[in-house]
């Protein structure tokens, strides 16, 4: 057996060893597994490693390289997890190290994300701040070199990896510009950059703010969240947009409510069987500084993303509007195993204050239903689903992820949208626009600009027509109208261009006087509590 072939094997049972382990905490085993349990184990590790000997040495190739890595790491360890839930996850070295990175919400490099499009390699926006955006890196830029080594032939993940590097290193970059006779050349330093969770946050009306949470899987985003409401000063109200947020730390869930609640209330509660069940509580509060919040969600906003809506929604503290949410609610802990792997294991499930399982049903749902297809698994109404109260007495439902107070349907696409969309119209629209005409502060999508990118639709072969155009004029200005601006203002302006256009945030801003009263409400009724709670003389 080789010794890639004797790592691999290693690293099996260093992980089933795992894996036993945890099992018998499930069960409160510890220190008394059975003997029978014991043979069993050392049985199918066995059976394994001559399933594995025998395909290393007898298969049609040999079994080198990535190869041999993935018959473990994309294979056997995946395959078993999923068996379990959909949730438990391992992590081979790549993508342990890249989970550290976005916990930690830093790494050292150049600051820009890129994209592999028709073998080439394009920056789709440098971060604002950040060592490509002070050197004037345009979105739409082609890298065709760094450090003088090409990128033909590469693709994103192998030049970001020639663009990381220790902090205070040199490295330089070779880029093709639309309307540019000759390559550009850009001389960087390397530097740490910051891999913020609110990507966005701006007073969206007067006195009203607006937060994009985009993810909750740095250990910052908690700070973050609270360092954007204190910016805001005295507000009239807070649109909190968790749409399409995947989740992340527990911790930074509870610490967002901690601010947003009130001392001694509930945030979410953690029941298995490998640990004590365990009950988070708002330990500093908000101090009596309260506004009406709308969260903003949909069927894409899960696991710690549920947890603050869900925390929220129990106590009325905010209107939930849009979408019902995916339904994660299983607890992974992560375990650290060898070679700088890891592994997240279901450990717990979520449950909001008043007692609601965020989890979804998967029983016998396939891996690609169950992330693709899970709106159709969940019931058009409340039928069949568990029912808790809010503070002030209000139906909640638990049992499939988190149901909006009012619902808000996302926009539709349609034909003419996917077409352009499905050919990344706009960002590669964007600098052909701007290497051929001057663009300032008040840019605005007027006739001259419309005529522009349809001839330029006409040039791509793309097809279109005036009925089209007229049925989605505001989707394509202010598409058009955000990639420009992101080109000659930076990210953050072309994020706001599209906030202010997007009608589900419109829609919501006029829910405000409804959560206000929500609020009110639930004061209301906690005094009538602490009232009764008083001893009679």
């Amino acid at each position: 057996m080789t010794s890639r072939a004797r790592r691999a094997i290693f690293s099996l049972v260093l992980f089933f060893s795992v894996c036993a382990l945890v099992g018998s905490l499930l069960q409160g085993k510890v220190g008394a597994q059975s003997a029978a349990d014991e043979s069993q184990f050392r049985d199918n590790i066995k059976q394994f490693t001559s399933v594995y000997a025998l395909v290393e040495q007898n298969y049609a190739e040999p079994l080198t390289g990535d190869k041999a890595d993935g018959a473990i790491y994309d294979g056997a360890i995946p395959s078993m997890l999923h068996v379990l839930d959909p949730h438990s996850n391992f992590y081979d070295p790549k993508a342990y190290a890249k989970m550290r990175e976005d916990q930690q919400g830093r790494y050292y490099g150049v600051g820009m994300l890129i994209q592999q499009q028709k073998d080439k390699i394009y920056v789709v926006t440098p971060y604002e701040g950040t060592p490509s955006f002070k050197a004037g890196i345009h979105p739409g830029d082609i890298i065709a070199s760094v450090d003088g080594k090409s990128t033909d032939g590469m693709n994103s993940e192998a030049v970001s990896k020639l663009l990381k590097g220790p902090k205070g290193t040199p490295v330089t970059i070779t880029t093709i510009r639309d309307g540019q006779a000759k390559p550009l050349s850009f001389q960087l330093v390397r530097d740490e950059i910051p891999h913020p969770s609110v990507d966005l946050q701006f007073q969206i009306h007067p006195g009203v703010g607006y937060i994009h949470l985009a993810n909750f899987s740095s250990e910052t985003a908690g700070r973050e969240v609270d360092d954007a409401v204190d910016g805001f000063g005295n507000m009239k109200g807070l649109i909190l947009d968790l749409r399409g947020n995947p989740g992340g730390l527990l911790s930074q869930a509870v610490e967002i409510c901690d601010h947003l609640l009130t001392r001694g209330q509930i945030i979410v509660s953690q029941r298995g069987r490998a640990y004590p069940d365990q009950v988070y509580t708002v330990t500093h509060g908000n101090g009596g500084k309260t506004f009406p919040i709308v969260v903003l969600v949909n069927r894409n906003t899960a696991s710690a993303a549920e947890i603050v809506s869900g925390a929220l929604q129990d106590h009325d503290r905010a209107l939930i509007a849009g979408e019902t949410t995916f339904g994660k609610g299983l607890v992974q802990t992560v375990y650290n195993l060898s070679d700088n792997t890891g592994l997240a294991l279901t450990t717990y499930h979520y449950y909001t204050p008043s007692g609601r399982l965020i989890q979804r049903d998967y029983t016998g749902i396939s891996l690609y239903d169950y992330y693709y297809n899970h709106a159709n698994a969940l019931p058009a109404d409340s039928t069949n689903r568990e029912v808790k109260l809010t503070d002030s007495g209000r139906n909640v439902y638990g049992g499939g992820g988190i149901t909006p107070d009012v619902k808000i349907d996302t926009p539709k696409s349609n034909h003419f949208t996917d077409e352009l969309l499905g050919h990344d119209v706009f960002f590669h629209y964007a600098p052909h626009y701007v290497a051929a005409h001057p663009v300032a502060n008040d840019f605005q999508v007027n006739d001259a600009v419309l005529a522009d990118f349809k001839q330029y639709l006409t040039g791509e072969k793309i097809s279109w027509n005036e009925q089209d155009f007229a049925a989605n004029l505001d989707w394509v200005k202010t598409n058009i109208k955000s990639k420009i601006v992101t080109i000659q203002f930076g990210q953050l302006q072309g994020l706001r261009v599209e906030a202010d256009w997007d009608p589900m945030i419109q829609k919501a801003i006029t829910y405000l006087p409804q959560a206000l009263a929500l609020e009110q409400s639930a004061h209301k009724s906690e005094q009538q509590k602490a009232e009764a709670r008083m001893p009679t003389r």
